[in-house]
Formats: C-alpha cells, structure tokens, sequence
C-alpha cells in the first residue's frame, strides 16, 4: 500500500501540545534529554550486564546459579534495550548528539543493527502506529492476527494461548533472522529500506560477527555446547518475551484504534497526534519498580507525541497531556497495573482470533 497521509486541521491538538510542553521546560528550566538519573541507571545496568557475562563465560557457576544469571541477563538485555538504547536512538539520552549514537550503538553490540530500527522504528512505527500493512510491528503473519483488517486462519482462535511462546522467539530471531531478510529484501515491511552508505554495511556485518563471537563463539568454547545451548536459549527467550510484552501491551490492547487510510484518498481521519494517543495505552505509571525497568515505556502515549523528550521526564508531561486530552474530548488509554493490561491484550488477542 501507498503511505498513508494524516488530516491537516487548522490550531491542530499537536501544536497545543507543543506549546504546553515547552512552557513547562522553559519553567522548571531543565532540558528535554536525560538527567544524571538516567546515566546512573545506564552504567548499572551495562556493568551487570558486562558482569554477568563474564561471570558465566569466565568462571562457570553451577547449574542453579547458571541458570538464575542467565534469566537475569534476558532481562537485562531488555532492560538495555528500554532505558539505553531506544532513548539513545530517539536522539533523548544526551544533550551531546556523540552520546546519543553510543547509547543506541548498544544494540549492535546485543546482536541487533540500530540501523534498521531507526527504519523500523522511528520512522515508519512511530509515523503510522496500527496501521495495517505499514507497521511492520503489528505484522506476525501468518502466526499471528494483530488486526481486524488481517486474514484470520484456523490456528488464531488459539493464538491467546500460544502468544507467550512466539513472543518468547523474538530476540533469537530478531538477532539471526528478521534483521537478515530486512537487509537482502532491503525493505521493511511495504516500506522500502533508505538508501545504505558503505559504512552502514560494515557496521551490520562487523558486529553481527563480533556478535556471533562474544555470545556463541567463545562461551561454546569456554562452557561447551550443551552448557551454552541451555544457557543461550533461557537467556534470549527471557530477553524475547520481556521485550515482546512491553511493547505489544503498549499497542494492541482491546481499547486502541487500528485505523486505515480511505481508499481513495489515502488518508486517514485523524491529525496525527489524536492518531497517536487512539493507537496508544499507557500501564503501571505509578509503579516505580516498572518505571525504572521499562524506561518509561509505559508512558507510551507521552513518548509517542514527544519521541525526543527523555522518558525521565514524562511522569512530569503526562499530566499536562492528560488534561489537554479532557479538554478536547481524546480518550486517554491508561491501565493501572500491568495485569490489567496483560489482561487486556489477551482478552484483544482471544478477539482477532475468533473475530
């Protein structure tokens, strides 16, 4: 399909936001960008990470033990991925543009390619969240229905059974797969790839075998085979499922929108901003241990509008949005506890596959 294009409204609810927002930076002063809190909680997670890691590859800890680390690096790993990296990638880590590219650089180094989740990513999910045959985040076919406007097959009707082992895949197949076929069809999705310079292909290569070294190469070497398959395998599909459900409960819950453009026009209905808050819920924003993990993801709607604001700052920003969305009549997702959402996307997965 076309890429779909968004109303234009005079006095849109987006440059109000913009407004608001800017006035409450220019009034408590601080920038936009991560805060000392931010780097604090980037260098504990990357140094226990780096610690784990050695201590598994290095010195070999029993089986209990081996395992119970390697549970916690799969969680680091998302972890990583939710406060360093996708901050880093959305140019809000660091005020010093140098530190942004380190911080998203990390992916690299975790076996993904941060240039085709920039492709991905920012660019066409964060443009046209929940749109069918765009968003390449809600495109799991054939295994999975994530809208009503996709085919549905036999085995959907079980798919809010099945989910957690797909989900569970998505690291492994992220990191030895997906980036693969993204990169020889040089499209993601419908959307074509933009144009790869000499050093970008380097890149992908380079650290997709430094990659393959530094988390199968030298553990099979240093543990053995079954050793690092076992470990390899509960490691990444920790790491698989944690990202899976932390992104998926932030846009496919019974409450949010899969809007389509009119098929003569290409157009969808909504400005841009009211599309993102309709095809996006928040969970648990007052519970500071998912706070913390999450990297304030589950302010989905505050960094949705405002990708380049740190996610630091959005306990502080929701609050203005959420009353600017009672003023003009926009319905702002929120579930209160993580439950209730887990709750919500099997509930919304149970419907597309009976649907």
């Amino acid at each position: 399909m076309s890429t779909p294009k968004f109303s234009n409204v005079p006095h849109s609810f987006h440059s109000e936001l913009k407004k608001r927002i800017s006035a409450y930076f220019e009034e408590v002063g601080s920038s936009v960008t991560g805060n000392y809190n931010l780097f604090i909680k980037a260098v504990i997670l990357m140094a226990s990470m780096v610690f784990i890691y050695i201590h598994l590859v290095f010195f070999t800890p029993g089986p209990v033990w081996a395992i119970l680390e390697c549970v916690l690096m799969g969680c680091l790993v998302a972890a990583i991925g939710f406060n360093v990296m996708h901050d880093g990638a959305h140019g809000s880590f660091s005020k010093y543009k140098w530190v942004n590219h380190l911080a998203a650089f990390s992916l690299n180094i975790l076996g993904g390619n941060s240039f085709m989740w920039n492709v991905k990513h920012n660019v066409i999910h964060h443009a046209y969240t929940n749109v069918d045959g765009v968003d390449d985040d809600i495109d799991i076919q054939p295994w999975m229905r994530m809208s009503a406007t996709q085919k549905k097959y036999a085995l959907h009707k079980y798919q809010h059974i099945y989910f957690w082992f797909l989900y569970s895949l998505l690291y492994i197949f992220w990191i030895f797969v997906l980036d693969y076929q993204k990169y020889f069809k040089n499209r993601i999705g419908s959307m074509p790839l933009k144009k790869m310079h000499l050093s970008d292909h380097l890149v992908f290569w380079g650290f997709k075998l430094f990659h393959f070294f530094l988390f199968v190469g030298l553990p099979i070497y240093m543990v053995g085979f079954s050793a690092w398959l076992i470990g390899f395998i509960i490691f990444t599909c920790i790491a698989g499922f944690v990202l899976s459900l932390v992104f998926q409960l932030a846009h496919t819950v019974e409450h949010t929108s899969f809007p389509m453009p009119n098929e003569s026009t290409g157009k969808l209905d909504d400005e841009w901003a009211v599309h993102q808050i309709k095809t996006t819920a928040n969970f648990a924003t007052k519970n500071k241990v998912v706070c913390w993990l999450v990297g304030g993801l589950n302010f989905q709607i505050e960094h949705h509008l405002f990708p380049k604001i740190s996610h630091v700052h959005y306990p502080a920003i929701s609050k203005i949005i959420r009353k600017a969305c009672e003023e003009y009549g926009i319905v702002y997702i929120e579930y209160p506890k993580v439950r209730y959402a887990v709750a919500s996307h099997v509930a919304f997965l149970r419907q597309m596959g009976r649907q």
